[in-house]
């Protein structure tokens, strides 16, 4: 090999890494960006009927401080007024599942949900109903 082959190579190869480096960077973060979550704008949900009073009262009282009062989310936890948690992508066992066991990150960059403790899974199924109403309030189903 000649030198100014060899000095081609190497360039090529310096070329072609720092090409793979930028792509997986930009890959990396189009997956870990916190993209504005798709809430519809200004809902007021309001009072729930009385068949959804409880799972209100306990989602204020477990859930409220990380997703929000109406569960439009806060800056520890997504919002559910999301059409991410519509009940095609994220169906109810998952929410029961995410109240027992706690959940990884994978929407947004808030962190891990840790296992809610002393929440039964009659109290999660109350909260899930609450929180698929306010969906329907919002326009999500």
């Amino acid at each position: 090999m000649t030198e100014t082959t060899g000095r081609r190579a190497v360039t090529a190869g310096r070329t072609a890494g720092l090409a793979a480096l930028v792509a997986a960077a930009w890959m990396l973060s189009a997956c870990s960006r916190a993209e504005p979550p798709a809430v519809a704008p200004g809902v007021a949900i309001g009072d729930p009927p009385a068949e959804f009073a409880d799972g209100q009262r306990l989602f204020l009282l477990h859930c409220a401080r990380c997703h929000g009062p109406g569960g439009a989310g806060t800056g520890h936890g997504p919002p559910f007024l999301s059409k991410i948690y519509e009940p095609s992508h994220h169906g109810d066992a998952s929410f029961l599942m995410a109240v027992r066991r706690g959940v990884s990150a994978h929407h947004w960059r808030f962190g891990d949900m840790p296992p809610i403790p002393g929440v039964s899974d009659d109290d999660a199924a109350r909260i899930v109903a609450y929180i698929r109403w306010a969906q329907r309030q919002a326009g999500i189903t």
